[in-house]
Formats: C-alpha cells, sequence, structure tokens
C-alpha cells in the first residue's frame, strides 16, 4: 500500500530535517534501541565483546547510518513505487541476516518506536499524528519485507 499524497508530504518534510544531520539520528535511533531492549547488543558482533560506549563505535556508528538511511529512504519511496523498493538481493540479504541473528517481531516494534520517537526528535513542533502515521505505516511496510523475506529463508528448499 502506497502513501497518500498528504503522507508523502509529510515524510518528505521531516526526512529533509533528518538529512540534515543523519549521524547523530541513526546513533540516538540505535541509543534508544539498546535502551528499550539491551539485549540487542549482543546481536551486532562488533558490540557483543565491547565495553566502549556504543555511540563511539565507529562500525555502530556506520551500521546506524546505514540503517537509518534504508529505512528512510524506503519510506520516502511508498509512493513513488506503491511498495518498499529495495533491490531483491539486497532485501533478500536483510532477511537473511535478520533471520540468522534472531531478530523476532517484536524486536521490529522496538525499532518502529524508536525510529518514531527519533523522527519526533528532531522535527520538534512539526511532529503531529498524522506524521506518526505516515511515517508508522511506511515503516511497518518495509518490516512486513523484511519479515517475509525472513520467513522465505526459514523454509528449506526442496532438491
Amino acid at each position: 500500500m502506497a502513501l497518500t499524497e498528504k503522507q508523502e508530504v509529510l515524510v518528505k518534510e521531516s526526512w529533509e530535517i533528518l538529512k540534515q544531520n543523519i549521524p547523530e539520528y541513526s546513533i540516538r535511533l540505535f541509543l534508544r534501541i539498546m535502551e528499550v531492549a539491551p539485549q540487542a547488543k549482543n546481536m551486532f558482533s562488533f558490540l557483543r565483546d565491547s565495553d566502549e560506549i556504543p555511540q563511539n563505535n565507529p562500525k555502530l556508528q556506520a551500521h546506524a547510518v546505514k540503517v537509518f538511511k534504508l529505512t528512510c529512504e524506503s519510506v520516502i519511496q511508498l509512493r513513488e513505487c506503491g511498495a518498499v523498493a529495495i533491490a531483491g538481493s539486497t532485501m533478500k540479504h536483510l532477511g537473511s541476516v535478520h533471520l540468522k541473528i534472531g531478530v523476532t517481531d517484536r524486536q521490529f516494534d522496538v525499532v518502529r518506536d524508536a525510529l518514531l520517537r527519533t523522527i519526533e526528535e528532531a522535527v520538534g513542533e512539526k511532529w503531529s499524528e498524522e506524521m506518526e502515521g505516515a511515517w508508522g505505516a511506511g515503516y511497518d511496510q518495509l518490516a512486513a519485507a523484511i519479515l517475509a523475506e525472513m520467513k522465505d529463508d526459514a523454509v528449506p528448499t526442496a532438491n
């Protein structure tokens, strides 16, 4: 399901604000995730055995930016494409990686909430229920696509 025209405007308007400081907002997203679900740290090989403060970890910083941009850009493209527009090989990789590290439906909910709170903080007074609904709907579609790939990867193929 594509975003409505109004939802697209709200998402694009907020994305312009987010793009001004992607490194900061992407780290905030991951710190929120780890605050709500501290066990998430163990899902990242570069954090698992590290005593370093997560926001100072250069591998987390790079990963966070990549995830944040991919998530936001996939939501931005929903209206234009009518669906999550991530290359098949990338989507397959996302499904495989998330399955391998044991990501659950509940963990997608934690990320959703962290993403919405991060965007709310970034846009300040521009935040509204409509904006939250637009970003939430977009994220839900991305999460559903990744979960579908995870389920596909979990099904053994017949030889």
